[in-house]
């Protein structure tokens, strides 16, 4: 469906209507909010699927697990249909309603950006349309739901000996939610973020219209939605770029004490034309002298010398590194990854290696899960902080954070590798440094119930003590998965791309309905 004109002409009129959606709430907070008018209207409403209206609760979990805002009623779409009828109707309340509408996947949301406060929730895992399908040939690529999570697109692809390039290092997130954020993980160095390997949507728009969309066809939404935070629309379907998929990986880890060689390794790593698959690196902070588990399930090059390790309280850097084979080619690949490794300098007594199934591979973090889970451990709040440093400051980063605020890293793990600003197309909506090598550093904390309250505040308190000093020392860092709560704020976060922004806003959701719980801009309503 082709965008109509007027949405150009309301783009002046309806600017005004665009304000910001302050929001201070404190930790752990069920916010309750109704319109006693939402069962009876929605009703009316003819759907494939069905509206929930009594039981919400579930609609108002993330898993950061410290803000629930209770929506009114919870959309189980059947169809793309289905949601923008649900849409339309709002859109065409107006003014007289405060209903908004969120799009929920997985519920791995950190800050309740997929709630909805007395409005609509969509249950986009219901979603069943368009049925996922693989189109092999010289450009193969497949067509799923913005619902279907990436854990099932993968299982599918690899059927005809395919997979996505590019991957979240945890597989249970929807297409559609991680699309409209970027979708990064090891892979990023080489293939670009998931945004980047996108070759047409599908969107329900703000005023409930249903438009396709890629880089020849409504160029403007297509890139706006991506790393959009479901400001302009709802993904409902996407066709993700494929490549023939490896059977194996050689998965290997390394330890460092040395924070210089274990940033110019993995950035020359990253440049390298003959390199690995997989780049990652993450911090280890324990001043007791223990090691964290980082070695489990991995079989030492050295077992004298790895067992005699000590890291004597040290901060450690942990490179971990992939190279894909078919089992045919595991002699080659032995020989390109010894000569990798011989470039590299890392301690020598830490050569950790495994040999796992790519599926095995991309998986990983689901084992991670089922343990946390059986221990009760997940379903608790994720402080979680995630940051784009300038490769030009992170020295100055880590020598601060590391060295001083952080006292351990034992609350979880602490990511740290280098992204190429080249893989990222700028004409989407996600925001990165302007620096062609940039660092992700990722802070994955989590406060169980048997550490109390105060782990939270702590981690919390550590998240603000990090943004200050970046503050305080001029790093132009940007947030990944950003949460704000000024106007100011998110100015500064887009910079130069907030007044694109704010046109496409008004735009394709002129009455700022779609995504309140991103907290960039609030609905306009007439008083009585």
């Amino acid at each position: 469906m082709e965008l109509s004109p007027s949405h150009c002409r309301r783009q002046q009129h309806n600017i005004g209507f665009l304000k910001l959606f302050v929001v201070s709430v404190l930790s752990c907070v069920t916010l309750h909010v109704s319109d006693p008018d939402v069962p009876s209207s929605l009703k009316t409403l003819s759907l494939e699927g069905h509206f929930s209206f009594h039981d919400t609760s579930d609609a108002a979990k993330d898993f950061g697990n410290r803000f629930r805002f209770l929506s009114s009623a919870v959309l189980h779409p059947k169809s793309v249909a289905d949601i923008s009828a649900a849409v339309k109707h709002v859109f065409r309340m107006g003014l007289s309603s405060k209903l908004t509408v969120a799009a929920r996947g997985h519920g791995h949301s950190l800050q309740g950006q997929a709630q909805a406060p007395g409005g609509i929730v969509i249950q986009m895992e219901s979603l069943r349309e368009p049925e996922t399908r693989v189109h092999v040939g010289d450009s193969p690529y497949l067509d799923a739901s913005g619902g279907e999570l990436w854990i099932d697109v993968l299982l599918e692809s690899l059927k005809h000996g395919l997979a996505p390039k590019s991957w979240t290092d945890y597989l249970h997130l929807t297409v559609g939610g991680t699309l409209s954020n970027a979708g990064i993980s090891g892979q990023v160095f080489r293939h670009g973020p998931q945004i980047s390997n996108v070759h047409q949507l599908q969107v329900v728009t703000g005023e409930g219209e249903i438009v396709n969309c890629s880089a020849e066809e409504n160029a403007d939404l297509f890139y706006g939605v991506l790393g959009g935070l479901g400001q302009f629309g709802i993904i409902t379907s996407a066709r993700i770029a494929l490549e023939p998929a490896p059977k194996m990986v050689k998965w290997i880890r390394v330890l460092y004490s040395d924070f210089t060689s274990f940033t110019e390794d993995q950035e020359m790593l990253i440049s390298a034309e003959k390199t690995f698959d997989y780049i990652e690196g993450f911090v280890m902070i324990n001043r007791t002298g223990l090691l964290n588990n980082w070695r489990s399930s991995f079989n030492p090059q050295d077992p004298v010398q790895a067992s005699q390790f000590n890291s004597d309280g040290r901060i450690l850097f942990c490179l971990e590194m992939t190279k894909n084979f078919n089992p045919d080619e595991s002699d080659v690949m032995n020989q390109e990854v010894g000569t990798l490794l011989s470039k590299l300098r890392y301690i020598p007594s830490t050569l950790f290696r495994s040999e796992v199934s790519y599926l095995e591979f991309l998986d990983r973090v689901h084992v991670s899960e089922v343990k946390l889970r059986s221990q009760g451990l997940w379903e608790v709040p994720h402080p979680w902080l995630n940051l784009f440093i300038p490769r030009t400051r992170i020295h100055d980063f880590a020598k601060e954070v590391f060295g001083k605020i952080l006292p351990d890293s034992s609350n979880g793990p602490i990511l740290l590798y280098p992204l190429n600003k080249s893989k990222w197309d700028n004409r989407t909506s996600a925001v990165i440094p302007d620096e062609e090598v940039f660092y992700l550093v990722a802070f994955l904390s989590s406060a169980p119930p048997s550490s109390d309250h105060a782990s939270l505040e702590l981690a919390l308190k550590q998240n603000d003590k990090i943004l200050d000093f970046c503050e305080k020392a001029g790093i132009q860092v940007k947030q990944y998965l950003p949460h704000y709560t000024t106007k100011e704020e998110w100015k500064a976060h887009f910079g130069a791309s907030w007044e694109i922004f704010a046109r496409r806003k008004a735009i394709y959701d002129p009455l700022a309905i779609l995504t309140p719980g991103q907290r960039i801009f609030q609905k306009a309503v007439l008083s009585s």
